[in-house]
């Protein structure tokens, strides 16, 4: 593997620091116009006060779902999408959030407050973020079905793993042929919100004294460069966490799957699951399970006791209550396993983010037992709301003698 040299080590934290910067910036906004009922209902009457105007100018119509109020969405560490509703509600809301943060830094009555909205006033009403804003809001809009899909509880490996090479064909499009519709929508951003657009490889004044005036380059190649880099950091995303082995794990995977009396069933792909495993399958128990998985295929559909099996789990009990499990036993290796595999699934990075909700401050001392019970019973809230207060109550009441009846 080749070494990356200093100046191209610089050169990517240059482009991280880009995309960072710019999340900085909406962050810094969300924080400051979110942070109380009153500034949020500023935001809410001027986003109404518009909606008017252009009902009397005809832009837009009334009706049922049409014009609904938006808000400043913040973004979710465990729901992948949410970043998608931020940016594009923060486009919705360009010309509102100016005016509150307009109307902070003039009136509002904490120093520091003014400073900071004034310094996001501008940098918020620059080509640089308009750019970058409209740039991100296409690359997510590329990922969004796909991280809608992978947040779903009951997903479909085949249709997720579709969709990821749809959405890394779609960001090599862009790459290639998107650049000049990017900036026109950024340009047409700017005219439609009085924000002044460069003049591509010239340079330009800020501010009539001379001595506050900052002469600022903009090179239509260096634009060229950050817009090709972020893609190309997009790509490699996908591609770090949807790799040749995580593709073909997931994919086999969902072929052993009995889901819709085994719809997805792929022996080229199970067979290529089991090449992954070479301590459990050698080149003669392979050719074993080849033979096997022609005769099992058959079996499986024909059984009335397998064809309403869900997941990988049912269909493990099913072989074992049926001694199954012996005569399938290489694919009953398989299935183990591919249950025991270690996957990360935003269930399991939403489990995580519930911690801070339980394991507060007046829980800080909360043992470890407990925790995971109150845990559990926090994640898997839709299985205890089908309990009944009556066998909970008995349940406690019957596990000790009590003085009270509960």
């Amino acid at each position: 593997m080749e070494l990356v040299t200093c100046k191209e080590k610089s050169m990517l934290q240059k482009k991280h620091y880009d995309v960072d910067q710019f999340f900085d910036i909406v962050a810094n906004v969300l924080n400051i116009v979110g942070s109380s009922f009153k500034r949020r209902n500023m935001l809410r009457e001027d986003q109404e006060k518009k909606l008017e105007e252009l009902q009397v100018l005809g832009e837009v119509h009334t009706g049922s779902g049409l014009n609904q109020e938006l808000g400043l969405q913040r973004p979710g560490d465990t729901r992948w999408g949410s970043n998608f509703k931020t940016v594009s509600n923060f486009i919705a809301l360009f010309s509102s959030i100016i005016n509150v943060l307009e109307f902070l830094a003039s009136e509002d009555v904490n120093y520091l407050e003014r400073s900071v909205a004034k310094s996001l006033v501008n940098d918020i009403r620059s080509f640089e973020f308009v750019h970058m804003i409209h740039l991100m809001l296409k690359l997510l809009a590329i990922t969004n079905d796909l991280n809608i899909a992978l947040q779903r509880k009951d997903q479909d490996i085949v249709n997720a793993m579709k969709l990821v090479g749809f959405a890394k064909r779609q960001l090599q499009v862009m790459r290639e042929s998107k650049w000049e519709s990017l900036i026109d929508d950024a340009s047409s951003f700017c005219s439609k919100h009085d924000i002044v657009i460069p003049k591509m490889d010239k340079n330009y004044h800020l501010g009539k004294s001379k001595r506050r005036s900052s002469s600022v380059t903009y090179s239509h190649h260096l634009r060229v460069e950050v817009f090709n880099t972020v893609i190309d950091l997009q790509l490699s995303e996908l591609n770090s966490r949807f790799d040749a082995v995580n593709s073909n794990l997931l994919l086999g995977m969902a072929s052993l799957s009995p889901d819709n009396s085994f719809a997805n069933y792929d022996k080229d792909r199970i067979m290529k699951l089991a090449t992954l495993y070479p301590h459990e399958f050698s080149g003669s128990k392979l050719e074993d399970l080849s033979y096997e998985l022609d005769n099992y295929i058959l079996f499986v559909k024909e059984d009335n006791d397998l064809s309403n099996l869900k997941g990988l789990g049912d269909l493990s009990e099913t072989l074992v209550e049926t001694d199954l499990y012996k005569t399938w036993r290489l694919v009953f290796l398989l299935v183990k396993l591919s249950m025991i595999l270690s996957v990360a699934t935003a269930i399991v990075e939403r489990a995580f983010s519930s911690m801070k909700y339980i394991k507060n401050d007046l829980r800080s001392r909360i043992g470890d037992e407990f925790l995971n019970d109150y845990l559990v019973c926090y994640i898997e809230d839709e299985v205890f709301e089908s309990v009944p207060n009556d066998a909970i109550i008995g349940r406690f009441q019957n596990m000790t003698t009590r003085r009270v009846q509960l």
